[in-house]
């Protein structure tokens, strides 16, 4: 996503952008549900696409549930929900797709004078006067230009699911399909809302329901959370169809001790959940020479925020702005990484603080103090997936 949101944007400002996607086949489903904010509307305007059109669904509020499904406490909060698919579509449909590579996974760079060389691992390769890496937070670029920064594990996990909205009984459509709907077992946290169903279809009935399920998980379950049938454990992730039976098992047993009936049934209804563990990466640089990261590869927040697609957005228009006030490109992308880092940090920092209840384990008095503040109902509902703290 970054990397459409920086492709177009530049090309917008004149440069010739080519997007090479380490993947075969067109991404799809790739982080279910998207939150957004004005912030990521003002880039897609600034792209060229209208987000007061069909980019979501508008839900009114908050909505926190018991472990009997009663509502226990309410918030009001206007926000548009969507999907990945819907937002990736829109940024790849715009995108001319001569110039998009699938296939193409980078292995190396070689900075030169005036240019940079991508080595790619099919033995071909791409010269142009910058290199930006969008590359996620597992980046290649990253790892290359600074390699002592590494994704470092929050101590707990996320279970991501959708389920189809005429698959929901009646009475659960009608509790979740206006809200952001919370359930707060006693040190994780439960969080769903709907989004477009197939082929990004907004009508009612024809939508899906997302949740993300906060569970914590210290190295040890981690390491089992990660292990597939084969008993190969998988470094960072897992790919959704190699989770142990057993272990999709266990989720549903602990939905049907501890989730309120209409959230657990979209746990049950959920075919294949997928895990996300939970890191933070935090760069100290954005930019080096003719070489900027930007997105998760540069800083990777806790999805508390809800910020992961408008900060590479932001980034994006950054980066574009950037480049088109100056021919001195690596003091074009210097510019770029004082314009980003801290705000960048700021979200990364507000995930931590909002995820620490979700820890195993916590290490100080402050740490502990800030979890008793940010886990109550009221609080979880003010401050999970809102950017009113960069706004102050």
């Amino acid at each position: 996503m970054g990397g459409l949101f920086a492709a177009l944007l530049l090309r917008k400002a004149g440069w010739d952008a080519e997007v090479f996607e380490r993947v075969n086949a067109e991404l799809s489903g790739r982080g279910a549900g998207i939150v957004t904010h004005a912030e990521l509307c003002s880039v897609l305007k600034a792209s060229g696409f209208d987000p007061t059109k069909d980019l979501g669904v508008d839900v009114e509020g908050r909505k926190t549930f018991d472990r009997l499904g009663r509502v226990i406490a309410t918030y009001a909060c206007r926000q548009v929900v969507t999907s990945w698919d819907r937002v990736f579509r829109m940024l790849r449909e715009a995108f001319p797709a001569e110039h998009y590579h699938l296939g193409k996974e980078l292995k190396s760079f070689e900075p030169r004078a005036k240019t940079v060389v991508a080595h790619f691992t099919d033995g071909t390769r791409a010269e142009g006067e910058i290199l930006v890496g969008a590359d996620g937070f597992r980046s290649t670029v990253r790892a290359q230009l600074i390699p002592e920064v590494k994704p470092t594990y929050a101590g707990y996990v996320a279970w991501r699911g959708l389920v189809n909205e005429q698959a929901l009984s009646a009475p659960s459509r009608e509790d979740l399909f206006d809200c952001l709907a919370f359930c707060l077992p006693p040190g994780e946290q439960m969080l769903g809302y709907p989004v477009a169903g197939t082929e990004n279809d907004l009508r009612a009935g024809h939508r899906r329901y997302n949740f993300v399920w906060y569970r914590p998980a210290n190295d040890a379950q981690l390491e089992y959370l990660l292990t597939d049938e084969g008993g190969h454990m998988h470094p960072l992730s897992i790919p959704p169809t190699l989770v142990r039976r057993g272990v999709i098992e266990d989720l549903r047993n602990a939905a049907r001790a501890l989730l309120a009936p209409q959230l657990r049934e979209a746990v049950n209804l959920t075919l294949q959940p997928f895990l996300q563990p939970i890191y933070d990466v935090e760069t100290s640089r954005m930019a080096v020479g003719r070489i900027a990261i930007l997105g998760d590869a540069a800083f990777l927040g806790r999805p508390h925020v809800a910020a992961g697609v408008t900060k590479a957005a932001e980034d994006a228009r950054a980066l574009a702005t950037a480049l088109g006030c100056s021919d001195d490109v690596p003091e074009a992308l210097l510019s770029f990484e004082r314009s980003r880092v801290n705000v960048d940090r700021r979200i990364v920092d507000r995930g931590r603080d909002l995820g620490l209840y979700l820890q195993p384990e916590l290490r100080t008095e402050a740490e502990r103090r800030k979890a008793e503040k940010h886990k109550t109902p009221e609080a979880v509902m003010a401050e999970i997936a809102v950017l009113d703290f960069l706004r102050g």
